[in-house]
């Protein structure tokens, strides 16, 4: 029998916040890019609020090290922004002194590293101190976010993981994961075998789809892809994240909503609660760290 769409509170786990306007400027969106504007959390949550969202995580869009800091502050004392994930390079002479700077930061909940901002994980992770510095990370209780899934990503963090059994990863963007035709056993292969890791969670954005008629809404059309990664994962390790606002490219918010709870409307409403607020909590603030979020 059909259940019902989820109608209860809501945690954001993926959202972006930038300003065009400020002296040093941003790296993403660029001049022409219909999302250069200011996105902060005022216009945020004039969105969300109504959705019965109670939390959201910012994850930092550009790879300068001093945003973070502007991430953090644009966060600190505002009601319901529970926290940022950071982008910081390992294979920077300055990752340790960033990492000690932001690792007292209770609004500081992990790092972001993937095949972008000319990032190859597959590759760097073999190159002097990235391993350490990742190390650092698990050290002080952080998780990593990867960014732009697509096979080599995946295998990049199997690797990863082996070498960091106790590394949380958390796989960024799954639904719309880049695989060229021709290698998707082999993708599904090492999907699999990273989804056997308990430390590896799959935060569920970027679920909608273009067609040719424009947004595909129809949550059957979603079906296939989004079992394989609920089967694989499961239900504490599957997560929503919106993509604010670079999901405003295919749909508004509420649009984007609607279809990630339709596409979950089959799911016993305990299992609903999991996706939409539990498991974003338990993942990025385990237990060791006391008073996070």
């Amino acid at each position: 029998m059909p259940l019902s769409p989820y109608s209860g509170p809501i945690i954001d786990s993926h959202l972006h916040l930038f300003d065009p306007h400020r002296p040093e400027g941003i790296p993403w969106p660029e001049p022409g890019n219909r999302l250069y504007a200011a996105h902060l959390p005022a216009d945020y949550w004039a969105i969300a609020r109504e959705h019965h969202v109670i939390g959201a995580i910012a994850v930092e869009a550009s790879p300068c090290r001093g945003d973070n800091r502007w991430l953090l502050e644009t966060l600190r004392n505002v009601p319901g922004m529970l926290g940022f994930v950071g982008n910081l390079d390992p294979r920077e002479a300055t990752f340790a002194a960033d990492l000690d700077a932001l690792a007292n930061e209770p609004l500081f909940l992990g790092l972001r590293y993937g095949n972008l901002w000319d990032r190859d994980l597959l590759l760097d992770q073999a190159r002097p101190g990235f391993i350490d510095g990742l190390r650092d990370l698990v050290a002080c209780g952080r998780s990593l976010d990867s960014a732009n899934p697509d096979p080599r990503l995946i295998k990049g963090l199997l690797h990863l993981s082996d070498a960091l059994p106790q590394l949380r990863i958390i796989v960024d963007h799954l639904p719309n994961a880049q695989v060229p035709a021709g290698e998707e056993a082999a993708y599904h292969a090492d999907l699999l075998r990273l989804a056997e890791r308990p430390n590896v969670f799959a935060k569920l954005a970027e679920i909608p789809q273009v067609g040719p008629h424009g947004l595909i809404t129809d949550a059957a059309f979603y079906n296939d892809r989004l079992a394989v990664l609920w089967e694989a994962f499961g239900e504490d390790r599957c997560f929503f994240g919106s993509d604010w606002p670079n999901s405003d490219h295919l749909a508004n918010f509420a649009t984007t909503l609607g279809l990630v709870k339709n596409c979950m409307a089959d799911k016993p409403e305990a299992v609903q609660a999991k996706f939409f607020v539990h498991n974003a909590v338990r993942v990025y603030t385990p237990a060791h760290r006391h008073g996070a979020l």
